[in-house]
């Protein structure tokens, strides 16, 4: 764009109407970024995809299902309060001003609620009514916000705010009265208009009277503890005004206790309340179920080792109770997995994973090689397979093909036989193996489970099993081994569901005639005898005891135990000694930490200890680890705060920044104005005392006015 021209004058050029597009990246390119093997990228992308797609239905189908009894419970009470009105058969004019309420009792996993109070306003707007609305305390503030969240939301439209100050002024004299009324009036001439207009719909099919006639208004408050009491209380004191014109339900959302409500309200606004409460199913509960469905399955081919599993759940245990970040840290730990191994492109369906090995190139097949379960295997071949194992391309993936054969097939096996260890020591004193199954599955990840303590304890405690309790047992271990499809878990059943035939149909007159028989001495010594005759009686008795055989059923027993003992040595053994198990397996506790378990504290220190790194200006670069004296005035302070004790002056602190900052800024050390506190120096200086501050690093104190307290390395 250029002009020509022998005189002056203003010139315009238009824009172009093309504008440049920029070109986004999309999900697979984003995953492309900073991957090993980028040959298979794109395969392993699609793998991952699909995967999660698939894993995420499940946990949603899953969460439904677990939340379907509580959720169904809410229904109908809602639509029985809605049913109960319709009718006029409100109880008596004492209860004509309660307003329904359902006090829903959801623990402190505070970041599974959403879904919970999602799932619950789309049945009850497809079922009971369209008129719900649903409030968070962050943004009901005043009553003001308050009322114009719950009008905006069951109105579909935006309801302005009175700006003007007298009136604000005049409301906050009198907040219940005068201001408000005027709001409740709208959503009843609104709601009057609905309800009107769906009456005279013509030729609309009626389905229920609740929802065609009269649909109840439910106002949903998704977090009772976090609101404001005060206008909680008014709030309900204005509703229960005009319960009479609007057929109002209020739903709590409560975390911690039913109590709350008594704290919060007082008696003359709780009474108008009628409550009822429903409990929805425990968080533990909840991660025992999604644990149960979605990784001890071998539906999905992704697992995880005991140490990762170990960090997910001890997030969950000893942070926030949240299935639904648990859930996040097992797509966390697919995503790295599938991003950081090339060879995840086999951690598929087992016909897909064969079609792959074909595929898999010369470098593919070398990362093979040097895979630790891999060299081990090797290790035990003879030398003319080892050689051919190592330098023969077209030999290594036929064996893969058999190894990956091999590695699905302990998971057909792993997953029953470990349920049906399970069934048979959950219930065992002092819980040896775990109460949880998912506590003996991070014992069979780590270690043979066999060699421990405490196996040997629980199979001892097994051994002195009456008759019917261990029926019982064995009756559970059949109903876990019958899903299964392994043909191997198969026959286990049928040997198992044998052996528990022959329990119930063993007979007790032997033990009945072997106790009468060692019961015959005994009556023997009851008659009148001398010493001698005392004597062989008590030899007879001995030499009885000791040639005494075992009873029918200990040796059934025994038989079961030891059924039970070779089931698990031969289908328990951990995955480290599966060849192979690197591709489906991710191992990277440290990463899924780091992710999951921030550690804000230790990252700031690391920054203003080592700006270089975060910067990546080379005048900051030094080899002993100490802060250049052109580092940002936070970083310059932070370093000379750490050399000093618990309490430190503020003007010993300036004079040493002031005299760092002279040597940045290049002045002669022996020069008089070296060192001197400047306005600008010395508002710098406030600027990055205040910032450590602001981060935690440093206290005011009033022991002495001009001291601050260091909270650093063990200072109070």
């Amino acid at each position: 764009m250029s002009t020509s021209s022998v005189s002056t004058g203003c010139f315009v050029f238009k824009p172009s109407t093309k504008k440049k597009k920029t070109k986004s990246l999309g999900l697979d390119e984003y995953f492309s970024l900073g991957c090993e093997g980028a040959d298979t990228n794109n395969v392993r992308f699609g793998l991952f995809h699909a995967l999660w797609n698939k894993i995420q239905t499940e946990t949603e189908l899953l969460q439904d299902e677990l939340n379907k009894q509580v959720l169904d419970s809410l229904l109908d009470f809602i639509s029985k309060s809605s049913s109960t009105r319709q009718r006029s058969n409100w109880a008596s004019q004492m209860r004509a001003s309660e307003i329904p309420t359902a006090a829903l009792m959801l623990g402190v996993n505070m970041p599974d609620h959403d879904m919970t109070f999602q799932s619950l306003s789309e049945l009850l707007q497809q079922s009971v009514t369209p008129h719900v609305a649903s409030v968070q305390a962050k943004e009901c503030a005043t009553l003001k916000h308050l009322m114009k969240r719950v009008l905006e939301r069951l109105m579909d439209t935006v309801v302005a705010e009175e700006d003007d100050e007298e009136e604000e002024e005049e409301e906050r004299r009198i907040p219940v009265h005068k201001g408000w009324h005027c709001s409740l009036s709208m959503l009843c001439e609104w709601y009057n208009t609905q309800t009107k207009h769906k009456s005279s719909t013509p030729g609309k099919k009626r389905s229920s009277p609740s929802k065609d006639q009269h649909p109840p208004i439910v106002i949903i408050f998704k977090d009772l503890e976090a609101f404001n009491p005060k206008v909680l209380q008014d709030f309900i004191l204005i509703c229960s005004r005009y319960i009479e014109r609007l057929p109002l339900i209020f739903i709590f959302g409560i975390a911690t206790s039913p109590s709350t409500i008594q704290h919060m309200l007082p008696h003359s606004v709780s009474s108008l309340l009628c409550i009822e409460l429903f409990q929805s199913l425990s968080c533990t509960q909840h991660l025992t179920t999604v644990i149960d469905k979605l990784i001890l399955t071998s539906k999905f081919p992704f697992k995880m080792t005991g140490k990762v599993m170990q960090v997910l759940i001890g997030l969950f245990l000893f942070h926030d109770f949240s299935v639904r970040n648990f859930i996040k840290g097992v797509q966390l730990a697919l995503l790295e997995h599938f991003h950081s191994q090339p060879l995840s492109v086999l951690c598929c369906k087992k016909k897909q994973a064969l079609r792959n090995v074909t595929q898999l190139s010369h470098e593919d097949l070398e990362k093979i090689r040097q895979l630790p379960s891999f060299t081990s295997y090797v290790n035990k071949q003879e030398s003319q397979e080892q050689v051919q194992l190592l330098k023969d391309d077209a030999h290594l993936k036929k064996i893969c093909r058999k190894l990956i054969k091999d590695l699905h097939k302990y998971h057909k096996n792993y997953y029953p036989t470990l349920r049906c260890l399970h069934a048979l020591t959950s219930s065992l004193p002092r819980y040896p193996l775990g109460k949880q199954i998912r506590e003996l599955h991070l014992i069979c990840l780590e270690k043979c489970v066999w060699e421990t303590e405490d196996y040997q304890s629980a199979m001892k405690l097994l051994k002195m099993m009456a008759k019917d309790e261990l029926i019982a047992l064995l009756q559970r271990c059949t109903e876990t081994l019958q899903p299964s499809n392994s043909k191997m878990m198969k026959s286990a059943l049928v040997e198992l569901e044998d052996m528990l035939s022959k329990f119930r149909q063993l007979d007790e007159a032997s033990e009945v005639v072997q106790y009468d028989n060692e019961s015959a001495p005994v009556k023997s010594l009851q008659k009148k005898t001398d010493l001698y005759q005392l004597q062989q009686a008590l030899l007879e008795m001995n030499k009885s005891r000791r040639s005494k055989r075992e009873s029918p059923y200990g040796i059934l027993r025994s038989q079961v135990l030891e059924f039970i003992d070779n089931l698990v040595k031969n289908h328990l053994p951990p995955p480290e000694s599966q060849t192979l198990n690197e591709v489906c397996y991710y191992s990277s506790s440290s990463n899924v930490r780091r992710h999951l378990n921030a550690t804000p504290r230790t990252s700031i220190q690391a920054a203003l200890s080592s700006p270089y790194y975060y910067l990546l200006n080379e005048s900051l670069k030094t080899d002993d680890g100490s802060v250049s004296n052109a580092a940002p005035d936070i970083c310059i302070v932070y370093k000379l705060h750490l050399e000093c004790g618990r309490l430190i002056n503020l003007y010993d602190w300036l004079q040493a920044y002031s005299t760092v900052v002279s040597a940045a800024e290049g002045h002669d050390p022996e020069s008089d104005n070296f060192g001197k506190v400047d306005d600008l120096k010395h508002a710098r200086f406030i600027r990055a005392v205040s910032e450590l501050e602001f981060l935690g690093f440093i206290k005011s104190t009033k022991q002495k006015t001009d001291h601050v307290a260091r909270l650093t390395w063990g200072g109070c």
